[in-house]
């Protein structure tokens, strides 16, 4: 290292002209240094921190341009002559060699290893630019055209069919936009993902009501349904194709985009003391003996109970005379024609 590292949390220290931009992506502070070699070679490298990966790759998104040619490093890299810029989680790195060589791409890769990992889900990339169309499209998505944006700056900069003041960021916005080739010119697919489906429907028809020709006559479309600007909604998200496309075309790479909820329920896997069936069976025998414990212990002090207090006080507490009450009834029979006497029976009731 040739110097000190010099660190910043100014946006302004990293790109002065980009300033506002950088903020909206949401940069925490950058760090910088210049390192040399003892055969006279020289590499500067910036590294800016985002609040997240999502940050970082709309950051990388917005510098990369179709220039630039492609290299495994980090999450994804891009070169142009001896610069290469790559992200990894929510790291952003722009190196500058005073000359490539083979060994470039792999040091760089070595220093994608040892930065350190953004905790508390924020290495996770946005699920927005994953859903521009990649199969039957793919060859017609130009190169180093996505852009993921996050504010109004940077959506002004990078070119978007539609104003900040119609995407509405405050109401959670993100949007990526690509550029496509078409059969006249190249087109643009812009996607607006919203928080609810609610907030993308009231969104597209303020959309719809902005492109509407004010005055038509009857029978004649809006300019939505004629373009050159088509729109349409999947879910949260707002679709809009715009640029030299006939309906064919629009209607094909519109319909590319479909939006599924995907519902995830985390729960235990393993059995707790409270869920586990063995357990239960287990405390079940255990409040049985204990009842059958307390039943003993009960019945054994109400007889000894009874017993001792006979003992000590007999005919005084229990089996008392005049508790005992005795009926007692003296029937006779009548003898029988012939005989004498009569057969006397006795009962006595306790």
């Amino acid at each position: 290292m040739k110097g000190d590292v010099a660190r910043s949390a100014d946006p302004a220290a990293a790109d002065e002209a980009n300033a506002p931009v950088l903020k909206e992506y949401g940069f925490v502070r950058l760090e910088k240094a210049a390192y040399t070699r003892d055969d006279g070679r020289s590499l500067a490298i910036k590294a800016a921190v985002f609040a997240d990966a999502s940050g970082a790759y709309g950051a990388f998104t917005y510098y990369y341009s179709d220039q630039m040619g492609e290299e495994k490093i980090g999450g994804q890299a891009a070169f142009l002559n001896n610069r290469v810029l790559f992200y990894q989680g929510n790291v952003l790195v722009d190196a500058v060699f005073d000359k490539m060589s083979v060994m470039s791409a792999a040091q760089l890769r070595e220093l994608a290893g040892l930065l350190p990992q953004a905790g508390d889900n924020k290495d996770k990339l946005p699920l927005l630019p994953t859903r521009l169309p990649k199969r039957s499209f793919e060859k017609n998505l130009e190169k180093n055209t996505t852009k993921y944006v996050l504010g109004p700056v940077a959506l002004d900069r990078v070119g978007s069919p539609l104003p900040a003041s119609l995407v509405d960021f405050k109401a959670g916005a993100e949007v990526v936009i690509g550029k496509y080739a078409a059969t006249v010119g190249d087109a643009t697919l812009m996607l607006i993902e919203y928080p609810t489906p609610q907030i993308a429907g009231e969104r597209l028809r303020q959309i719809d009501a902005t492109h509407q020709v004010t005055e038509q006559p009857p029978g004649v479309a809006s300019m939505v349904d004629v373009g050159p600007f088509f729109d349409t909604r999947t879910g949260p998200i707002i679709v809009i194709a715009a640029g030299p496309l006939s309906k064919s075309e629009a209607r094909s790479l519109m319909s590319s985009i479909s939006y599924e909820a995907d519902v995830t329920w985390n729960e235990n896997t393993y059995a707790s003391k409270k869920d586990n069936l063995a357990n239960f069976l287990f405390n079940a025998i255990v409040l049985c003996g204990i009842v059958i414990g307390l039943a003993l212990v009960a019945g054994i002090a109400f007889g000894g109970l009874r017993v001792v207090v006979k003992r000590f006080f007999p005919d005084s507490v229990f089996d008392r005379r005049e508790a005992m009450e005795i009926i007692s009834l003296h029937l006779e029979d009548a003898p029988p024609d012939g005989a004498s006497g009569a057969v006397s029976h006795s009962i006595e009731c306790h």
